[in-house]
């Protein structure tokens, strides 16, 4: 993969528009990453439409599932349907 040098990172936001502590969006290229803490929940590739999670850190918390959420714009059984069937895939990000 080759990145590309626009690299930027800002805080998600709350429902109520407030700025939420470790919790990053990540942007590069056609790329976006979303940050809880210090490790990469998943990436979204916008050139194709896929997107991964990672296998292990995807459902780590009540809280990384939350801003996950807002983040893909879904519900965890959305979320969870589309791992089933293969639409969003689950790697080893971390």
């Amino acid at each position: 993969m080759k990145i590309g040098k626009r690299i930027s990172v800002r805080n998600m936001e709350s429902s109520a528009g407030n700025t939420v502590a470790n919790q990053f969006i990540i942007t590069f290229d056609n790329y976006e990453g979303f940050q809880s803490y210090t490790t990469l929940i998943g990436v979204k590739d916008y050139s194709n439409g896929q997107i991964v999670l990672d296998k292990r850190a995807w459902d780590y918390s009540t809280t990384t599932s939350k801003y996950r959420n807002m983040w893909l714009g879904l519900d965890s059984k959305a979320v969870k349907a589309k791992i089933q069937s293969g639409e969003i895939l689950l790697t080893e990000l971390n």
